[in-house]
């Protein structure tokens, strides 16, 4: 199939940007990668009138260490480039997992955070990191927390005429990523990223879910004392029990349930060996 017609607009900045989207009145769409996009328009399963195209606008392409527990990620630093930066190791492990080549080469971390897609790498990266993001819209600008982003499936709290334009990822004292797939660069059946963030352990879960999953229970084991073997086999039973798995094609409810427990275990057993965002 064709996309059905629309008009295009590329703004030379956000502020022009959201005026467009703005002046569309919830009809207008955000290119920037495409790579959910595009698809999306092929099929006709999205009809916008307009899309507004970021390629253009300056300083979105950048990755900035603010700080030594900082690292800003513009809205259009391809996946690619998150891979080669060093700043944050749990970032390149996870977006290595991002597809394949031509995806990462175009794919953007705006455009993923904000597709909100539940089996997504960076969403549960966000997440598990405790993430801000920083979005631009008609009253101004604003941040959001990565936890209180994702409200659904595809589906997050920013405004139809809100566009992300950075994300704030704390550097983890230590972390971990496992991820579940059919075939590398599939979707994650399951994927689990670990964090030690200020101190805290923090859990993510993708795929299982509307919304990557904080198995807060499976957290508060690790809130004391070191890590120990059985802490974490312990916190990884009690992780598998925070998920309401469903059964599709793809697997069971009671397989995902076992591959939560044995990659949050993985991802667990990572988190002891790192320290100082070095594996």
């Amino acid at each position: 199939m064709k996309a059905a017609p629309f008009d295009y607009s590329r703004p030379s900045s956000i502020a022009e940007a959201v005026k467009t989207l703005e002046s569309a009145g919830g009809d207008g769409k955000i290119l920037a990668g495409g790579q959910s996009l595009v698809p999306v328009l092929a099929m006709r399963l999205g009809r916008p009138t307009i899309l507004v195209d970021i390629n253009r606008v300056p300083g979105l392409d950048t990755i900035e260490e603010l700080n030594d527990t900082t690292v800003r990620v513009g809205a259009l630093v391809r996946h690619s480039m998150l891979i080669e930066q060093t700043h944050l190791p749990l970032l390149s492990e996870a977006a290595k997992w991002i597809g394949h080549s031509a995806i990462r080469t175009r794919g953007t971390t705006g455009g993923s955070i904000a597709h909100a897609d539940p089996s997504a790498e960076l969403p549960v990266v966000a997440t598990a990191l405790g993430a801000l993001v920083h979005v631009h819209g008609p009253g101004g600008t604003r941040t959001v927390v990565a936890d209180d982003l994702f409200v659904g499936p595809l589906e997050t709290s920013l405004d139809e005429n809100e566009i992300v334009t950075a994300v704030d990822f704390p550097v983890p004292e230590r972390f971990g990523f496992a991820e579940f797939a059919r075939r590398h660069g599939d979707f994650g059946l399951v994927t689990v990223a670990v964090a030690e963030v200020a101190g805290t352990v923090r859990i993510a879960i993708g795929g299982v879910g509307a919304i990557p999953i904080r198995p807060l229970a499976a957290e508060a084991i690790l809130a004391n004392g070191s890590m120990t073997d059985d802490k974490i086999a312990e916190a990884a039973r009690v992780a598998a029990t925070a998920i309401t798995a469903a059964s599709d094609l793809h697997a069971s409810a009671d397989y995902r349930v076992a591959m939560t427990e044995e990659f949050t275990l993985r991802a667990l057993t990572q988190a002891i060996g790192s320290k100082a965002g070095v594996n």
